[in-house]
């Protein structure tokens, strides 16, 4: 379980009071300001909202091309890895964050908590409350502090609820409950630290759509979440259609290196040093031959292909 430092704590506390009447989260003006590099649309709370087909596209890319991108910006700690367990481990998870942070109950602040939430017409328990700030294309993303037994977030009734609402999955730095159930339904993935069968108790929500800490990674509200087998990165979300723009580019010429060695064309040596101007140019005409296969066959946008035909650029 990890340690929760008096820093945190207090930036949790801070953020909490700013939010005034708005239990838990944080004002626009300070979304927008943690924020400053996205320049696209938002949601209303300021979250930023990359956009769909960008989404779509980042379902082909690999945790290796997302980490090599970012760190070339001066990302360094957007990866998760270690011990995840993977409800579908097949299925990958791609979306925006919304973040919760939970921490071990102290009843006067739990209090206060509970009575803000009621003054904005919030109902139900609070693990409920990000839950219904969930829509179309959201991962929920929870820093459950690593709690296992008595930490279990949702079950499959409130998983059912997510997916109605996001059509997506959760991660969570914490535990679930109802595995069985949860793996019913269809569409549905989780990535979690353990399941257990027990019930949450003794937890309470410090901030909703706030930054997070999931593992080594730290998150903030409208991050593109990135998940599968090898773990999850969470992209800052000015850095989203970079990565999928860049991504494509190293997975084209990795499948025209793979065919040409396969058919002879080019041995593995000439595909993995700098090409010459001949290999450039069959590669270009590649492209042009065969766009539509690349693009339906392999997700890979077509203004990224025209892009490169057009520029003569790789």
């Amino acid at each position: 379980m990890k340690k929760l430092s008096g820093c945190l704590l207090l930036f949790c506390l801070v953020l909490g009071v700013q939010a005034g009447s708005q239990a838990q989260t944080i004002s626009k003006e300070k979304l927008i300001w943690l924020t400053p590099k996205w320049e696209g649309e938002r949601f209303e709370d300021g979250r930023p909202k990359v956009p769909d087909h960008v989404l779509e596209r980042m379902q082909h890319v690999s945790i290796e091309e997302a980490w090599g991108i970012i760190r070339n910006y001066g990302y360094h700690n957007q990866f998760a890895g270690g011990n995840w367990r993977i409800l579908n481990p097949g299925e990958v998870v791609v979306g925006r964050a919304v973040t919760a942070q939970y921490m071990p109950t102290r009843p006067a602040i739990e209090e206060r908590i509970i009575n803000n939430g009621e003054a904005d017409g919030r109902s139900g328990p609070m693990n409920t409350w990000p839950i219904d700030e969930l829509v179309q294309g959201d991962v929920y993303v929870a820093d459950g502090f690593g709690k296992v037994k008595d930490g279990t977030l949702i079950g499959d009734r409130l998983g059912t609820t997510i997916y109605a609402n996001s059509g997506n999955g959760v991660v969570f730095d914490g535990s679930s409950r109802d595995m069985e159930g949860l793996s019913q339904i269809e569409g549905f993935n989780a990535f979690v630290r353990a399941w257990d069968p027990s019930y949450l108790q003794q937890m309470m929500l410090m901030g909703l759509n706030t930054p997070i800490m999931i593992g080594e990674a730290t998150v903030l509200p409208g991050d593109v979440v990135l998940a599968k087998k090898t773990g999850i990165i969470f992209i800052p979300a000015h850095l989203a259609e970079v990565v999928v723009d860049q991504s494509e580019v190293i997975r084209l010429t990795d499948i025209f290196a793979h065919q040409s060695v396969q058919e002879g064309t080019y041995t593995a040596g000439q595909m993995d040093t700098d090409w010459t101007e001949d290999i450039k140019a069959d590669f270009f005409e590649w492209l042009q031959s065969n766009k539509n296969k690349l693009h339906e066959e392999h997700g890979i946008g077509l203004q990224t292909i025209n892009r490169i035909i057009e520029n003569r650029e790789i």
